[in-house]
């Protein structure tokens, strides 16, 4: 169960990257709208980074910054 929820959100991940690449290039409609969705998607998850690095929460992997 795990492993097609996992499957799905990739499928989900690489469909939105190929409608960034084809908006960018002009597609259609549709595919700017969900270009426009990846694009704010991701920025709210490094939004979200941020704010649990500030709060000192760490996640899996720590880097040592250099």
């Amino acid at each position: 169960m795990v492993g097609a929820v996992l499957v799905v959100v990739l499928v989900l991940v690489v469909g939105g990257c190929a409608c960034v690449v084809w908006a960018e290039r002009g597609g259609p409609g549709w595919v700017r709208l969900v270009a426009r969705a990846t694009l704010g998607a991701g920025e709210l998850v490094r939004r979200a980074e941020r704010n649990r690095r500030r709060r000192g929460i760490s996640g899996g992997s720590q880097s040592s910054g250099d």
